[in-house]
């Protein structure tokens, strides 16, 4: 049903209803609760139609299940972006390898002197 209540307990909401309002004021808050439910109908689909007009016929092609909260699963988001990585470095793996035929250099750096600070890069940090 709505708001989580089954059958049953909606039956137990009524028959209490009616013992704390009494048959008297039942119906004059019966009514109440329907104007309320169709103002509220009202308000949601002057809403839509204001954000259609707004944001024009694009909002109708939208499909809403995409952006549901539910559906996101934190284990299946890292299981996909891994397999698109493992997919990316196949792929990358599959094409020819590019063979450099020039030499390939060694440069070492000299090693510091006792007492002489190591080199520092102030826009490493």
């Amino acid at each position: 049903m709505f708001l989580g209540i089954n059958g049953s307990e909606l039956l137990v909401l009524a028959v209490l209803a009616v013992v704390i309002l009494g048959p008297e004021k039942l119906p004059e808050y019966a009514s109440q609760l329907a104007r309320l439910v169709k103002e509220l109908r009202k308000m949601a689909t002057g809403a839509k139609e204001q954000l259609r007009e707004e944001v024009g016929d694009d909002i109708a092609d939208m499909d809403w299940r995409k952006l549901d909260p539910r559906q996101y699963d934190p284990r299946r988001i890292i299981k996909d972006a891994l397999l698109d990585e493992f997919d990316d470095a196949a792929s990358a793996a599959k094409q020819e390898p590019v063979i450099s035929h020039r030499p390939v250099e060694i440069t070492r750096s000299k090693p510091l002197a006792p007492h002489e600070p190591a080199p520092f890069d102030s826009e490493a940090t």
